[in-house]
């Protein structure tokens, strides 16, 4: 994982096919619903990304052989889902990960499995992994309510469960709800299961019900496709086809195409998928939320520095608790070259190109963040050298990252 790679700009293709992974936010959710259903889901274009071998792993191999510590690596889906997973089961179980992951807090969740009959409790700190779940689950209430404004994996790691639970699930979702998109798509996975919801106001209510004979196909992942709408971005004139990927798709990352086209990158939607292309025009810095995509925001706001556009973003609340501190990771690799990206005012952080300058070389610390690397990869578009510390770090969500940048023509010397 420490590997340094050296990315120059190689000889850049003028057009090029790139095929991507299936998505790591769909496959997580599947897996769980295929564990949930006793067989009764089938999932076609299971994602590659380190995140999903891993639970799938936990899930398929580490629990059904009654395994009683899993880790789950830096793996924070995984964490979160199979802690909503496990305290159904009826077996005790230790979940643990990365010193990272043990930073990384859990309480919101683990209270509301609690307060639903759950039996966990803390192995070192309060709030945070390891937990021990000991497998005694009695259901006391069907009624729990979860801020809005925490990760949506929580909510997600509870809807997954509810139609498992004997007594459903009623989730009340206080104050507004932040990454929407992603609720979204776990509800429209459930939907394809068989699973029927209701939701009302503020109330998302899933009664106990069986699962139905189903296959769940993975739509290639637009997370994935963020890096390549950046490449373009600071290309000449580059074009690239992203086969399967669709116009109307539940990943709320496919907003993406929307926001790029601010950057000048027009989007082709087709049968077979996609294909991205500079299509010129002014650009004009505004304000972008990132409410309901927070993981595109890495990437967004390296091209506006790289272009010197000083747009400003709001929505980045949980950036904090990612695999690293995002804000502060992003405001200290761009002042390498010159850039500030301050909170200019609550909750609004505000990029300052004004003293922008490419060195011919620069280190990227990646913080073992895959979202860092790959947000700063396109850099050596613009710098001679760009050197990408802990360069595998990328295998957590896109492992043919680096392969796909040679496939468009991007030199990556290894080590």
């Amino acid at each position: 994982m420490s590997l340094s790679f050296l990315v120059k700009k190689g000889s850049l293709k003028t057009e090029e096919e790139i095929r991507l992974t299936g998505s790591k936010s769909e496959s997580n959710r599947a897996l769980i619903l295929a564990a949930l259903s006793n067989g009764k889901v089938k999932i076609n274009n299971l994602s590659i990304a380190a995140d999903t071998v891993t639970l799938n792993h936990i899930i398929n191999q580490q629990i059904k052989n009654n395994q009683t510590v899993v880790d789950v690596g830096p793996a924070g889906t995984a964490m979160r889902f199979l802690t909503a997973y496990l305290a159904l089961r009826g077996k005790a179980v230790e979940i643990t990960g990365t010193e990272r992951m043990k930073q990384r807090p859990i309480g919101i969740l683990v209270d509301a499995l609690r307060d639903l009959g759950a039996a966990i409790s803390y192995k070192e700190k309060d709030g945070y992994p390891p937990i021990l779940v000991d497998g005694k689950f009695e259901q006391k209430t069907n009624h729990i309510a979860v801020p809005g404004n925490i990760s949506s994996q929580f909510l997600t790691a509870l809807l997954l469960i509810g139609s498992s639970l004997p007594q459903g699930l009623e989730l009340e979702i206080v104050n507004e709800l932040t990454s929407k998109p992603y609720v979204d798509m776990s509800l429209a996975m459930l939907a394809q299961c068989g699973i029927s919801y209701a939701w009302n106001g503020q109330t998302i209510t899933i009664e106990a019900q069986e699962f139905a004979d189903s296959t769940l196909t993975i739509e290639p992942d637009w997370s994935a496709a963020s890096y390549w709408y950046s490449v373009v971005a600071l290309s000449e004139n580059t074009k690239v086809h992203l086969p399967n990927l669709r116009e109307n798709s539940l990943q709320g990352d496919s907003a993406i195409a929307e926001i790029m086209a601010l950057f000048g990158v027009k989007t082709t939607y087709t049968t077979q998928g996609i294909t991205i292309e500079k299509a010129g025009g002014e650009i004009n810095p505004q304000l972008l939320d990132f409410k309901k995509c927070p993981d595109l925001a890495q990437t967004v706001v390296v091209c506006a520095a790289a272009l010197g556009k000083e747009f400003s973003f709001t929505g980045l609340e949980t950036l904090k608790i990612k695999e690293t501190d995002r804000i502060l990771a992003l405001q200290t690799e761009l002042s390498k070259m010159g850039v500030t990206f301050l909170e200019t005012e609550a909750g609004v952080y505000q990029l300052n190109c004004e003293k922008l300058l490419f060195p011919k070389s620069m280190d990227v610390s990646t913080y073992e963040d895959h979202r860092m690397a790959m947000a700063f990869a396109p850099l050596a578009l613009r710098i001679d050298e760009l050197v990408v510390e802990e360069a595998m770090v990328v295998e957590k969500s896109y492992p043919h990252f680096w392969e796909d940048l040679e496939k468009i023509g991007i030199e990556v010397k290894r080590g």
